[in-house]
């Protein structure tokens, strides 16, 4: 069996930018908050949502209201707010044919992971998905990826990290992990090479190749 390999969701396999942003809207509109511009509302896709709108927000109560005012439009409609990166899904079938084993690693709260994954039509090649927990206890992405190395009883030497964001790269690290900083979703490669990721990945289509010529062989 090949390395087991951590995809990101927001960014990675799917691109959930207007959905996100509208619920961040949504939220912030019922607590009468301005909302931030359509380029400002792209930094919220990765970061654990306290983490965001504590800077605006402040108070703790008011927090865990606009995560809950959030989480209200998501559950109607933003979950399915989303589209699917082009070569992404073949890019997946071909390295769980490859003999990788897979696993979804995101901000996400669990609940919503879940749903977006079972919807997805090549969810059922992740053997689990590693969410957020509701109350934030377990949101950042080390702890996310100690869940999924836990449930999948596998080392870190023997895994990969495939994210867009510096979360992603700086949680592998945090764990030893090796890591692909991927170009297609939010982040830039400035903040993935600063972030340490191992290799970057252009497009979906360049993944099977990356693992089958180059890092196979690393």
């Amino acid at each position: 069996m090949r390395d087991a390999l951590f995809f990101d969701l927001d960014g990675t396999l799917i691109d959930s930018a207007a959905g996100i942003g509208r619920c961040v809207a949504y939220a912030l509109e019922r607590l009468d908050e301005p909302v931030p511009d359509a380029a400002a509302l792209r930094r919220w896709i990765g970061p654990p949502l306290r983490t965001s709108f504590g800077p605006l927000l402040g108070d703790a109560l008011r927090i865990e209201r606009a995560v809950e005012l959030y989480r209200e439009r998501f559950d109607a409609i933003g979950w399915s707010e989303h589209s699917i990166f082009d070569g992404i899904e073949q890019a997946v079938r071909s390295l769980r044919a490859a003999g990788h084993r897979l696993a979804v690693v995101t901000a996400k709260n669990q609940p919503h992971a879940e749903r977006i994954v079972a919807h997805l039509p090549f969810g059922d090649l992740f053997e689990t998905v590693s969410g957020a927990s509701h109350d934030g206890r377990i949101g950042e992405k080390p702890e996310l990826i100690a869940a999924a190395l836990e449930r999948m009883r596998v080392m870190p030497a023997q895994c990969w990290m495939i994210g867009d964001r510096h979360m992603d790269i700086e949680g592998a690290r945090h764990h030893g992990m090796r890591s692909v900083g991927v170009l297609w979703g939010f982040g830039e490669k400035r903040e993935l090479h600063a972030a340490g990721a191992t290799h970057l990945c252009a497009s979906a289509a360049e993944l099977p190749g990356l693992f089958a010529d180059r890092i196979a062989v690393a």
